[in-house]
């Protein structure tokens, strides 16, 4: 009896730990060589366990994820300098990926780099971040965690994006939150529309203002109906891809102040040769018109292989 006790416990133990399984799968990175003889060795292997469980052990939405459906994340932070004691001036690289139905490999998502990521960090310190106090007590060490945070939900709304049209609009606006009430102070910058062309708010402007609407329906209809159907229904999938090419393009066109399409471009090149280069001539030569105002940096090694 009581060992059938013990299994009945461990089964709903199994159970609700399935069902509250956190989202993210993420790995977290720091760089300090510059940095290395001006600070004690244990600070970034300590911050770089604590940032890591912050991550992935925290919910961050109501939703049940298998182990499968994790996100794969990276966070790449470089420590460019020492501000002041425990105050640090760094680089944060943040990338996201999607597994693709019925394929061996991931499809890029996120690939950002924010060079204005300035925070404080000492031994031993709390890592917390409080959607109700966003700017905690001192707003230097609160920079570390909204920021973090930030960038967490851009990842999760992307990926339900990519699955259902606009789900990914209640995690946008929770990144929304995050840069209206981010913290403020010196040295703190990314926050504001006039901190550079290149920044948080004018990427969350870009995902939640209602001139870029459209920009949902093209993540899901590249993904969930042009990607996951590639196996199955090849020659549709390709039609959804180039529709959500063009409807990007458009929107590119009457873009002002954006940043959000040259980042959905970035890591696509070899993705989308490979769909299509064994089109039609009249569909690559489409494909590259709406390639050359997208992707104007690739565009050379697009023709190189498409025409």
């Amino acid at each position: 009896m009581f060992k059938k006790l013990l299994f009945t416990i461990f089964i709903f133990t199994l159970i609700a730990n399935t069902l509250f399984a956190q989202e993210l799968a993420a790995t977290i990175t720091i760089q300090s060589s510059k940095v290395d003889n001006q600070v004690d060795a244990k600070i970034f292997p300590q911050l770089q366990s604590q940032l890591k469980d912050f991550i992935n052990q925290r919910k961050w939405s109501t939703d049940a994820f298998s182990t499968e459906e994790k996100i794969d994340c990276s966070f790449y932070i470089t420590i460019e300098s020492v501000e002041s004691p425990g105050v640090y001036s760094a680089k944060l690289s943040v990338v996201s990926n999607r597994p693709v139905y019925n394929a061996s490999y991931s499809s890029s998502m996120l690939n950002m780099q924010d060079a204005k990521f300035t925070f404080k960090y000492q031994l031993s310190q709390p890592i917390e971040f409080n959607e109700n106090r966003i700017q905690g007590t001192d707003p230097l060490e609160a920079n570390l965690t909204a920021t973090l945070a930030y960038y967490i939900y851009i990842i999760i709304g992307l990926d339900y994006d990519s699955f259902a049209p606009k789900a990914g609009v209640p995690y946008f606006n929770k990144a929304l939150n995050i840069v209206f009430n981010a913290p403020e102070g010196s040295g703190i910058l990314g926050w504001k529309s006039y901190d550079g062309q290149r920044n948080r708010y004018v990427l969350i402007d870009n995902l939640t203002k209602s001139g870029y609407d459209k920009v949902h329906d093209v993540i899901y209809s590249y993904y969930r109906e042009g990607l996951d159907a590639m196996s199955e229904k090849p020659e549709v999938a390709k039609n959804a891809i180039m529709n959500a090419l063009i409807n990007l393009q458009e929107l590119n066109e009457g873009a002002v102040n954006g940043m959000l399409i040259p980042i959905l471009m970035q890591a696509k090149f070899s993705e989308i040769v490979g769909i299509f280069s064994k089109s039609d001539k009249n569909t690559r030569k489409q494909l590259l018109t709406t390639l050359s105002s997208l992707d104007i940096a690739n565009i050379n090694k697009y023709k190189e292989k498409l025409e």
